[in-house]
């Protein structure tokens, strides 16, 4: 076989495993994108994120992870969910579609919780699915070897999507696909396998602004966030010891994890798609939380209701501090 035909039959496995996009693309640095990268997290951007800060030569050249690399496969995983069946024509659960433009936040006013939060933790999810694919390359390609990452360690993920023709960053900086929009999650295949790299994705936003008109918190400009302050780096990023700013606190907008008011406002999004991933359906334990609960619960209530839910990472200190901040 040559490298188109393994290409083709490697894609044709990611997603029989259940991904919905496979992209290729090769093991040569990614400067340009490397150099803006190192300019937003030398101007302070990340915020608190000191991670940011590590293996900027990893992120530039995936080579300095795996010497050996000479393709990279990217892959995309929609994690788009419904609240409920009935909601399938209405997924912002609200009774009614939102106009595109309009965020959730203008027609719900119960807790909001980022839609990537409501299921099983991506992160116990995408890894088993990673293994069973390198395990299939292992048994087309004799002696091919290969490193798997899924927002794991120092890659630039969405500089890797857009060059393997997944997806465009859009000027909210999330991941677009052309398929069902950004609500994905992405993960990556560094391989020492040569294939057919795809052509880059186009970058389809054209003179649409919404989501950084809609951005309650002016984080964003186009193609650039500032972490600081966005709503989802407040509620998740920023540690439970340190207090939500009170010139933004006053503008989270309902949010008690996360945000997606830039996903849902974004044009792209009317061709999402329910998930075929059945550990991310929302768990009735998380999309029925109370501000009564979070401000009576204890750590050990904390430690059973998020079992396996990507809400941990807020810590029982920080969805308290994030509840407080509402009132704000």
């Amino acid at each position: 076989m040559d490298r188109r035909e393994i290409t083709q039959i490697i894609k044709q496995k990611a997603l029989e495993l259940g991904f919905t996009k496979a992209g290729v693309t090769s093991a040569e640095p990614f400067d340009e994108a490397a150099d803006r990268f190192n300019a937003w997290v030398a101007g302070g951007a990340h915020g608190l994120m000191k991670w940011m800060e590590r293996d900027p030569e990893k992120r530039r050249d995936v080579r300095n992870i795996m010497p050996e690399a000479k393709s990279i496969l990217s892959l995309a995983l929609n994690y788009y969910h419904p609240r409920t069946a009935e909601d399938c024509l209405s997924p912002r659960g609200a009774g009614v579609r939102p106009a595109v433009g309009q965020p959730s936040s203008a027609v719900d006013g119960a807790l909001k919780i980022s839609r990537y939060a409501w299921g099983t933790d991506y992160h116990q999810v995408i890894p088993p699915k990673l293994q069973l694919l390198l395990e299939e390359i292992r048994k087309l390609v004799p002696g091919a070897a290969g490193r798997y990452y899924c927002d794991t360690g120092p890659l630039l993920e969405k500089a890797i999507a857009e060059r393997a023709g997944v997806g465009w960053r859009g000027k909210h900086t999330n991941l677009i696909t052309r398929e069902v929009g950004s609500w994905v999650f992405l993960a990556e295949l560094i391989l020492n396998v040569e294939l057919e790299p795809d052509p880059p994705a186009d970058d389809l936003c054209g003179t649409c602004t919404r989501c950084i008109e809609a951005c309650p918190t002016d984080a964003l400009t186009a193609y650039q966030i500032d972490a600081t302050r966005c709503i989802a780096y407040l509620t998740i990023e920023l540690k439970p010891e340190h207090e939500i700013p009170e010139a933004l606190a006053g503008k989270l907008s309902g949010w008690v994890y996360g945000c997606d008011i830039c996903q849902e406002v974004c044009p792209w999004n009317r061709f999402e798609e329910p998930t075929n991933v059945q550990e991310f359906a929302p768990r009735e334990e998380i999309l029925s939380l109370t501000p009564e609960e979070i401000e009576t619960m204890a750590q050990e209530e904390y430690v059973k209701r998020f079992y396996k839910s990507p809400m941990k990472r807020a810590k029982l200190a920080g969805l308290k501090r994030n509840l407080r901040s509402l009132d704000t």
